[in-house]
């Protein structure tokens, strides 16, 4: 780390891979300024989670009555550790991409962790088929990822390396841009594909089907980040085609829109915070599309930070719901129990009534935690307020950079990202005076319990990295920490000093939209079975909100267009081609129907009747024939006998003589 520090490229050589001609690929591992600080992210915050990991899922685990899965879990978490550093650490895009599919693999075995089971633990397959949609999504980025892989060794002096080839890369580009453009829109895929950007995001918000610490995990330091880190390495490639850095920024921008919008909409505490990482991830791609590489790697470890942060929060807010309605269940339980003159079947039947299917996510069966959990309330505030980016909490210094980059290069990314930090100021306030403010709207949020300090202890790490992260790379002279730390890795490096008006914009607009969330959520707090107070303020437009609490009907649209036309086309081939046209008619005419023929006509009545039984006809009678020539032989008279030894006598001495 010291040595990174002083711009030293550190590289060591574990193994031997392939060594093919002039083909050598190596288990190398490189250590520069921007693997370092991608390693302290994931090990940093990945700890924290650890730690956090054991007091959730030992709770999980024993309400699940499977025991034995707490070590398993813990073998996928630290599997999926091990594949994210090898995909910061490598030295080639070979090594880099090995960790890229292990993070994937690992993502499918965490997500779908309770496999058998639903998020509200009622027996579905939900969480299987949310871990298969993640895993498939992904493929689809992996496939572009792969073309740009093939792209660059083909072009690009048949080598993975890095420095290899951005050398080639600065060559080609001279003679033949549109193959480097070609690699990095490929490579742009893989990167929707990870980083969950527009059309692939699909599969992010359906993680959270997986424990909480693994959408801790997945969203905030790990998985997700990894396309951002993809382009922040191939910096040297996106440099060379501008055409190339502006798709991705406007791919980014468009996406952290979107997916603000949608996280309006949502009531589950964990999708709000899901869509929230898909638009802060837009945030990340957007800054390094524009070239803006310090201020996109700062946004990623100060989200690092808050997500940690606000994922674990919500995970405690769940355990505390689950304990709450345990509670009101036993409450409930022991008034029927103490009810004199019931037969045992009118106190089972009373009690059921209160066994309706409870959601500990659902925002709406919640309110009032601020009384029952205050130190999570307080985690969570410094959360929100980081995420929302209100000064002088780390999202705040890392937002502002990223748009004031957007405003002095790309205007429309700047607007469409400004108005995406504005929902997002919404989005948590609404999701603050849903979760925390006015009443409990169900007995669970009334008999909260706050959580064990093996829970809360990483969360006041991370509420303390939430607060001071931005004295990383603070915007005034002589503390571009982070900066100063990058450029020996990314060389231009551009140090930018605070802009109030930029800064200014974004502030009054975060403030202003959690005060407009107040004025619709916590004014009038949500009572029990109201609908949302957003839909009745649309009025006549209600279909807006609709659409945004639908997720647009993408998932529906996937559907429409490319899942079920997919099924028709299976079906297709497995009943009409495969089944009727090569069973029924292929196979059973034209494949039986020969054989029959060449069985009954050639075999059968020409090889058979005229070849096989005349052969065994013909040894018979030639046999009859030999034994009636030998027995004339031995027909009793000395002189036939005196002939037979005559003959052999002159047959043998003629075989010596001619010998």
């Amino acid at each position: 780390t010291v040595s990174a520090a002083h711009g030293e490229v550190i590289r060591w050589k574990l193994a031997e891979w392939i060594h093919i001609g002039s083909l050598e690929l190596d288990w190398t591992f490189r250590l520069d300024s921007l693997s370092t600080t991608m390693m302290l992210v994931v090990s940093g915050v990945g700890t924290l989670i650890h730690i956090y990991a054991i007091g959730y899922m030992h709770e999980d685990v024993r309400f699940k009555h499977q025991e034995g899965r707490f070590r398993i879990f813990f073998l996928y978490l630290n599997l999926f550790i091990a594949m994210m550093m090898i995909l910061v650490s490598g030295d080639s895009y070979l090594m880099l991409f090995v960790g890229w599919e292990g993070v994937g693999l690992c993502s499918f075995l965490l997500i779908g962790f309770w496999f058998e089971m639903d998020t509200l633990g009622r027996s579905s397959w939900a969480n299987s088929n949310a871990a298969k949609k993640a895993f498939i999504t992904n493929r689809v980025g992996d496939f572009g990822f792969l073309i740009a892989g093939f792209l660059m060794f083909w072009y690009l002096g048949n080598s993975f390396q890095f420095d290899h080839v951005f050398e080639a890369a600065k060559e080609v580009a001279a003679t033949q841009p549109g193959v480097i453009i070609a690699i990095t829109l490929f490579m742009l895929v893989g990167v929707a594909g990870k980083s969950a950007q527009i059309p692939l995001y699909i599969w992010l918000p359906d993680a959270m089907a997986g424990p909480t610490p693994v959408s801790a995990l997945i969203h905030a330091a790990t998985m997700v980040t990894a396309g951002v880190y993809l382009v922040t390495r191939s910096a040297e490639l996106y440099m060379l085609v501008p055409q190339a850095q502006y798709v991705v920024a406007m791919t980014g921008a468009v996406t952290a829109l979107f997916a603000a919008t949608i996280a309006v909409g949502q009531y589950d505490i964990k999708k709000v915070l899901a869509y929230s990482t898909i638009s802060q991830l837009g945030f990340m791609v957007a800054a390094v599309g524009m070239g803006a590489f310090v201020a996109g790697m700062f946004h990623l470890v100060t989200h690092a930070f808050f997500k940690a942060l606000l994922f674990l929060s919500a995970g405690s807010v769940i355990l505390g719901l689950e304990r709450g309605h345990h509670h009101a269940e036993h409450v409930h339980h022991d008034a029927h129990n103490g009810k004199k003159g019931k037969k045992k079947e009118e106190q089972h039947e009373s009690h059921g009534g209160h066994g309706e299917v409870f959601d500990p996510g659902d925002m709406r069966n919640m309110g009032g935690l601020r009384k029952t959990m205050p130190v999570t309330f307080w985690l969570y505030m410094i959360g929100t307020l980081a995420l929302a980016g209100i000064v002088p909490f780390a999202g705040f210094w890392s937002k502002d950079e990223i748009l004031l980059d957007a405003s002095l290069h790309y205007p429309q990314v700047y607007w469409l990202l400004t108005i995406a930090a504005f929902m997002t100021a919404f989005y948590m306030g609404r999701q603050i005076w849903m979760v925390f403010f006015g009443e409990a709207r169900h007995e669970a949020a009334a008999h909260a319990e706050e959580s064990k300090p093996i829970i809360t202890a990483p969360l006041m790490v991370l509420a303390a990295l939430s607060l001071l992260g931005g004295g990383l790379n603070l915007p005034f002279e002589g503390f571009h920490n982070l900066g100063h730390w990058l450029e020996y890795t990314l060389h231009e490096v551009e140090a930018l000093p605070l802009d109030l008006k930029v800064a200014g914009i974004s502030t009054v607009l975060a403030l202003s939209a959690i005060v407009l969330s107040w004025f619709i959520y916590g004014r009038n707090p949500l009572k029990v079975g109201q609908p949302d107070p957003l839909r009745r303020l649309f009025g006549p437009l209600g279909f807006i909100f609709t659409g945004m609490e639908n997720k647009w009907f993408v998932d529906e649209g996937y559907f429409a267009v490319i899942i079920n036309p997919f099924k028709k086309l299976s079906y297709f081939l497995a009943d009409v081609i495969d089944w009727r046209f090569w069973h029924d008619w292929f196979h059973e005419t034209v494949i039986a129907g020969t054989y029959n023929w060449v069985s009954e006509i050639a075999l059968n009545r020409y090889a058979d009747q005229r070849g096989i039984d005349a052969f065994a006809n013909g040894l018979g009678s030639g046999t009859q024939w030999l034994s009636a020539t030998v027995r004339k032989v031995q027909n009793g008279f000395v002189r036939s006998y005196a002939l037979s030894v005559l003959l052999g006598v002159v047959l043998i001495l003629g075989y010596l003589i001619l010998k």
